[in-house]
């Protein structure tokens, strides 16, 4: 079962992951790429991720700007579900 992260565990995850900032009950964080076919790629990379772990990000892009948000609509907040999909997309950038 998927449950919100305590204060202590969110407070972890961004100590380790400091790219990623809180707003709004959710993870933020935003890629910059060289151009927008780089961007998009990144983009279907993120998509094809998601859909296997059932967890899909809101997301928006600009050019050569990704903007990740990340939160579990159905939880009201942030969640290990929302942890493990960061986790997983900055593995697409830093293998």
């Amino acid at each position: 079962m998927v449950s919100l992260l305590e204060k202590n565990q969110l407070d972890c995850f961004i100590k380790n992951n400091p790219s990623w900032i809180i707003d709004n009950n959710a993870i933020k964080k935003e890629f910059n790429f060289d151009n927008f076919i780089d961007a998009f790629g990144f983009i279907s990379k993120i998509a094809l991720l998601s859909e296997k772990m059932n967890h899909h990000p809101d997301w928006q892009n600009t050019y050569n700007k990704v903007k990740i948000i990340l939160t579990t609509h159905d939880k009201g907040g942030i969640t290990t579900n929302d942890i493990k999909l960061a986790e997983s997309i900055d593995k697409l950038i830093n293998p």
